[in-house]
């Protein structure tokens, strides 16, 4: 009953995101063809470019990444769609819960059931982070489906390492979001706060960081792993061992709330 409890509570944004990045997974494949014709014409003006500032560095790692069919999946569909819409998705099923359901007196019932408030809690989340797997890994096993309509190749091991580490690496941000609602008795506030936080973390990391393998950004869109094939480790332990952190936290918050 609690699993069905929880799916209902998170069945439409999980849907409403599942189709959205179908759509998007499609639309990265299929605009390929359009900018392989732009992308010589575009070559010229790289010579203009000042790289000594960020965003001259920026257009000269945007165009020298998409110089290729794989360097263009995994920037437009890993680097940007994937690991944004997810991360926004993440944050959404990390919301509500059990105090939040105190607005509506629908937690009267939920604390009638014969079971504990940590086992509330490892349920919804089980069943978010569940849902999660899905968004990261099915959309992403189109690029390799779809490649050879467009007469090009995508390594399903390469679409299955950046859902995996999108997954692993973003959990940080559903389990904040989650931490978050375990504070606030609302559903807007954990959810704007959680997505400041990405905003923040997605603009200064990769300036303060670049490309190295211990950020968060660093792991979710596994650049180390596109650019030399090393699998970003200490960005993912850091990220798992902050999931598990804020999710600990979660209970304590519930235990002791009084409702």
């Amino acid at each position: 009953m609690l699993w069905y409890k929880s799916w209902l509570e998170t069945r439409w944004r999980f849907l409403i995101g599942f189709a959205l990045l179908l759509m998007m997974a499609c639309s990265s494949v299929a605009s390929y063809p359009r900018v392989a014709r732009l992308l010589p014409d575009a070559l010229p003006l790289v010579r203009d470019v000042d790289t000594t500032s960020v965003v001259g560095r920026q257009i000269l790692r945007a165009i020298d990444a998409q110089s290729t069919y794989r360097g263009f999946v995994w920037w437009q569909w890993v680097q940007d769609n994937l690991s944004h819409t997810w991360t926004l998705l993440a944050i959404l099923l990390g919301t509500g819960g059990l105090l939040a359901q105190t607005r509506g007196g629908a937690a009267i019932f939920t604390l009638s059931l014969p079971v504990s408030r940590g086992d509330l809690l490892r349920t919804r989340a089980t069943t978010a982070l569940a849902e999660l797997f899905v968004l990261a890994l099915v959309p992403s096993l189109l690029p390799p489906l779809l490649s050879p309509l467009i007469g090009q190749h995508y390594s399903l091991v390469d679409a299955l390492v950046h859902a995996l580490c999108v997954f692993v690496g973003g959990t940080v941000f559903f389990s904040l979001a989650t931490l978050l609602s375990t504070v606030f008795s609302d559903l807007w506030r954990p959810a704007l706060l959680a997505c400041v936080v990405a905003v923040a973390l997605f603009l200064v990391e990769p300036v303060l960081l670049g490309d190295a393998p211990y950020g968060i950004v660093g792991a979710m869109t596994a650049e180390a792993y596109f650019r030399s094939g090393a699998l970003p480790w200490p960005g993912l332990v850091v990220s798992a061992a902050a999931s598990v952190a804020m999710l600990y936290a979660a209970a304590l918050n519930i235990n002791q709330l009084e409702v």
